[in-house]
């Protein structure tokens, strides 16, 4: 069952949530998210279905209460997704939110959270704000952010050879932070920033940027964007020639879908880091292909995460004993998290959630053995190197 939000005082706001019950005899999981942008391939309905998956797994119910899954599309503004995340707290009693790609639009949700004191699991945000100056006693970061890209992707590069960079950053609050954060990494390692640009979301020319890049000489061209946005600067660096004249690419957030948009013969021997891969062991196997069955591709880290995170959350209210969001977060806090792609991560008094990476390689075509068989693992990064110490953090929490 469907409806059309209306009257939240945006006239061009257009969302769909699923389903309508507005009662308070349910446990209610808003997957705010993109589902026709530029990230709607990593995010979308692949998120809407992972949260399904999770609630399936768990029982359909909990304490009682049936478990329902809405949804809704940001758009990539922040206004629309703060209108949507008051709607869902104020009138349809949601008791959480997931997912929420786009690092604006999620900061603006922690705000409400905070003040509405509901739980959100942000698995589509790379921001490190979230975990840092806008922390929450109610916020998770669940599956990523740009410090555990950067220094995954560009450490690795840089101890390969590839000293001189050129970045090509998206220009919002994701992007920023990725670049600041690659720059940090590649300053540290020896090497230098010769150059950068930013360019806007949803940018479908990328040529004066590259000519910019092609300029400065750099040997890496390092590409912090997300989405679409990735696979339309990869595809015109190629066609520019840009590998063929000694420089090399890194995808510091590249996703299982974007190497399919742009095929193994475009993306072979990019470096990426990522917070869960398929075809790792049989349980992430099995659910993957459960996944497909559904949605015809492979998730990315981000639907994977929209998985773990729901179903930790079920469980935490299990444990509790009730859905009020203060004693809910306390479990969550106490309890280890285990899933189909997470095995004893934590989450550390920031909200941040501690787990290991990979780091991976796509494979080149003659290597690939079947569809979707894109990444190599090269290998597997330690969350406490993937997360910045806490000594570091600015969060109030901690202090």
């Amino acid at each position: 069952m469907q409806r059309i939000f209306r009257g939240l005082a945006l006239a061009a706001l257009a969302a769909i949530a699923s389903p309508a019950h507005a009662g308070t005899d349910a446990i209610k999981i808003g997957v705010l998210t993109d589902m026709a942008g530029v990230t709607a391939d990593i995010t979308g309905k692949g998120s809407v279905t992972a949260a399904e998956m999770a609630v399936e797994e768990f029982g359909g119910t909990v304490l009682g209460k049936k478990i329902q899954v809405l949804f809704a599309d940001h758009q990539h503004k922040v206004d629309v997704g703060s209108a949507l995340t008051r709607q869902w707290f104020d009138i349809d009693k949601v008791d959480t939110i997931v997912d929420v790609p786009n690092s604006g639009v999620a900061l603006a949700v922690q705000t409400l959270a905070r003040e509405k004191q509901k739980i959100v699991m942000f698995s589509g945000a790379g921001t490190t704000a979230l975990t840092n100056d806008a922390c929450s006693p109610y916020g998770f970061h669940w599956t990523y952010d740009t410090y555990g890209l950067s220094h995954g992707t560009a450490s690795a590069v840089v101890k390969s050879g590839g000293k001189t960079w050129f970045i090509l950053a998206a220009d919002y609050a994701f992007g920023q932070q990725l670049q600041k954060d690659t720059t940090d990494v590649v300053l540290a390692a020896g090497g230098k920033v010769v150059g950068a640009v930013r360019h806007p979301l949803n940018n479908a020319d990328f040529s004066a940027y590259l000519v910019q890049a092609q300029a400065s000489g750099a040997q890496v061209i390092g590409i912090a964007n997300a989405g679409n946005d990735t696979v339309n600067a990869i595809k015109q660096a190629q066609e520019f020639g840009l590998v063929d004249q000694n420089h090399s690419l890194a995808a510091l957030i590249l996703m299982l879908q974007d190497v399919h948009s742009l095929g193994l013969k475009a993306a072979q021997g990019t470096y990426l880091t990522t917070a869960s891969y398929w075809d790792v062991d049989d349980a992430s196997r099995a659910w993957s292909k459960r996944f497909f069955a559904r949605t015809n591709m492979m998730p990315s880290m981000i639907h994977a995460g929209v998985y773990g995170s729901v179903l930790h959350y079920l469980k935490a209210i299990q444990a509790a004993g009730t859905d009020n969001a203060d004693k809910v977060a306390a479990a969550m806090r106490a309890m280890p998290i285990n899933d189909a792609f997470t095995h004893n991560a934590s989450i550390r008094a920031d909200g941040h959630v501690m787990r290991d990476m990979y780091l991976a390689r796509v494979k080149k075509p003659s290597e690939s053995k079947a569809p979707w068989d894109y990444f190599e693992i090269v290998r597997t990064i330690p969350a406490a190197e993937a997360v910045w110490p806490l000594s570091e953090s600015t969060c109030a929490l901690v202090k």
